[in-house]
């Protein structure tokens, strides 16, 4: 398996919401590559300065493991990130994984990678507004993963990385139960289940 992680960085980027899945990717022996418009320096939403490793033209499926899309601004405001919603395209047509949170699930929804798979977002409404056809695949969920493809809304970066997790096969079964709830609902005995050799 590849083990490079391309992770989608442009102005007004939401920076909280990956932090959890790139730092445990990091950890277990995944390279986590910023991706930007270009190479010039982004500014996220937080107001961290990104250089970013590639520009989008330079990423192919076949040199990665993931292709992550992040919130932002942006998505909203215009069509500057389509070109990062058509790059989610080429990697799900080669079968390879992309990751959509917040304000990239709209992204996605106006390409239409939506209107055929199970997805969640903020709320419904909010895709609604993009004009897709996908309604009828919209699930109340923290985070839903329907093949290739995992979707989360904006208060889920925990939920989110357990999916990633889930189809990296960065945790399993009892791990990934524990991995979630040490980190999203502070459960200690989660802790030890997480750092026991099994």
């Amino acid at each position: 398996m590849n083990r490079t992680v391309h992770l989608a960085v442009y102005d007004t980027y939401a920076d909280w919401e990956t932090g959890h899945t790139t730092a445990h990717l990091t950890q277990h022996g995944f390279a986590v590559k910023t991706v930007g418009p270009t190479t010039e320096t982004v500014t996220t939403m937080g107001g961290l300065r990104i250089q970013p490793d590639l520009a989008l033209d330079d990423i192919r499926p076949g040199d990665s493991a993931l292709l992550i899309l992040t919130g932002a601004h942006l998505w909203d405001t215009g069509d500057d990130l389509a070109p990062f919603a058509r790059k989610a395209r080429e990697f799900l047509d080669a079968g390879v994984p992309v990751a959509a949170i917040c304000g990239a699930t709209a992204g996605l929804a106006r390409e239409g990678l939506l209107d055929d798979r199970d997805h969640t977002s903020a709320v419904s409404f909010y895709l609604d507004a993009t004009s897709y056809k996908g309604g009828e695949h919209y699930r109340d969920a923290d985070a839903v993963t329907d093949g290739d493809l995992i979707t989360a809304g904006p208060t889920e970066p925990v939920a989110f990385a357990r999916e990633v997790f889930a189809r990296l096969g960065v945790y399993e079964g009892e791990k990934l139960d524990a991995w979630y709830r040490l980190f999203h609902d502070s459960d200690p005995a989660a802790f030890e289940i997480l750092n026991s050799g099994s």
